[in-house]
């Protein structure tokens, strides 16, 4: 027969199993997650448009990785607005997310650029607009007239033979910084992404504004980081490397572009806490040997 104290253990035991279990049931713990490029530098700026108004869908996208299952709520992104366009001529943005080539892409066809290694792939893997109600935004001023040493404007890819171009020289505008809000999270698991922003407006032209590559603080530097690529409709479903492709030079150079994400990261990635699972066979563990330790010295005490 079990002594009383026995019982006591037992039954603290159990109800260590039962909470545990409980929590085990649960979805992983969140963590805040945050990740930038860092501050504009004004080295280019490249066209980031949807279609609409005559103009064909331009396409600039930059990289990011999650080491675990996250749930994105913000971003931010910061270009210029030029050839007249105001703050008052934004009618539409929206934000793509693309995985890393082979991933969602037509693997048999010939493409029409030097290279498709690290490029995003042909198809947007999720996006949200605010045309659809997906997304909100706000835009803040940062400067009434900010200059990008080149740029990258609608109409300036090209596809083999001759991508290079060396850019389309420097572009002055205003500086302005998008805040957007996801109204449905863009829920995605760990993998390496590219993050791609659109700005339709009713005149004038958005060009998103590059940021430091390698990355430096403020921002948040990661590895492999990417360099940013371009595509337009009539390249799609290619895409061509800005620096190396597109402004060449030897060496070439390469981009980040400026841009934040932030939300809640869950799982076991790096910075995570331990999924309830864990806690409960360490709390398993623990409650065991407190029982064990206690038998010992009952029994010390009785001999």
């Amino acid at each position: 027969m079990l002594q009383p104290r026995s019982v006591k253990y037992l039954r603290f035991f159990a109800t260590a199993v039962g909470v545990m279990a409980g929590l085990a049931a649960c979805p992983a713990l969140a963590v805040p997650f945050s990740f930038s490029t860092g501050d504009p530098d004004g080295k280019i700026a490249t066209a980031a448009l949807p279609a609409g108004g005559g103009l064909i869908e331009t396409q600039t996208a930059d990289d990011f990785i999650l080491s675990s299952q996250t749930s994105i709520d913000h971003a931010s992104f910061t270009g210029l607005l030029i050839n007249g366009a105001g703050i008052s001529d934004i009618n539409q943005v929206a934000v793509d997310i693309f995985r890393v080539f082979p991933n969602d892409s037509d693997t048999g066809r010939t493409p029409n650029v030097p290279t498709r290694l690290n490029s995003p792939a042909d198809a947007v893997f999720a996006g949200r607009d605010a045309a659809a109600g997906t997304l909100n935004f706000s835009v803040n001023l940062i400067n009434n007239s900010f200059t990008a040493n080149n740029s990258v404007l609608y109409g300036g890819i090209h596809p083999l033979p001759n991508p290079n171009t060396g850019g389309d020289g420097a572009v002055t505008g205003m500086e302005v910084q998008f805040d957007i809000s996801f109204t449905t999270a863009l829920n995605l698991a760990a993998d390496h992404y590219f993050f791609a922003p659109e700005v339709g407006l009713n005149t004038g032209e958005f060009l998103w504004l590059s940021a430091p590559k390698p990355i430096v603080p403020p921002g948040n530097p990661f590895v492999p980081d990417l360099q940013s690529w371009i595509r337009d409709a009539n390249l799609s479903p290619d895409w061509l490397r800005i620096g190396t492709d597109i402004v060449g030079g030897s060496p070439a150079p390469t981009f980040n572009a400026a841009f934040s994400i932030s939300g809640d990261a869950t799982g076991t990635g790096t910075g995570s806490i331990p999924e309830p699972s864990t806690l409960l066979l360490f709390s398993l563990g623990a409650a065991g040997m407190n029982v064990a330790a206690k038998r010992k010295k009952s029994q010390r005490r009785q001999k």
